[in-house]
């Protein structure tokens, strides 16, 4: 399968980053993905980004992780371009059962919607459903 999506991972946790690149790799043909560590990271990759270009953005965001979490990564991303949000779709994943966590993410204007962990097969289709509609 053919995607014209970049993703980037935001994800503390090697195992949850290896299930996930192993996903993509099994599902796309080419594709540009990158993996960060921490929300803080992923500020400062769509820094980089070039967001001008015809690609959408698929950002898969974990709720904990240390030095900057989901939820501080999701205030700082209000401050970012239209032009960038508009090209973006965010789905939260986590392994929280803390009902604060859950209510927050699906209550916030950016997530699309809130997998747990680790991301499933059958989960990483519903995210694929929602990109082909994007």
């Amino acid at each position: 399968m053919e995607t014209n999506a970049a993703f980037l991972l935001i994800e503390d946790n090697l195992i949850d980053q290896l299930i996930t690149t192993k996903l993509l790799k099994n599902t796309f043909d080419d594709f540009q993905f990158n993996v960060v560590s921490d929300g803080k990271e992923g500020m400062d990759w769509l820094y980089k980004f070039n967001y001008t270009s015809k690609d959408q953005l698929i950002i898969l965001l974990d709720i904990k992780m240390p030095q900057m979490d989901g939820f501080e990564f999701l205030a700082k991303y209000d401050a970012l371009p239209e032009d960038l949000k508009k090209k973006t779709q965010i789905f939260m994943l986590s392994s929280s059962l803390d009902p604060n966590d859950l209510k927050r993410a699906n209550e916030n204007c950016y997530v699309k919607k809130l997998f747990s962990k680790p991301l499933s097969l059958s989960q990483f289709k519903e995210i694929i459903s929602i990109i082909d509609y994007f």
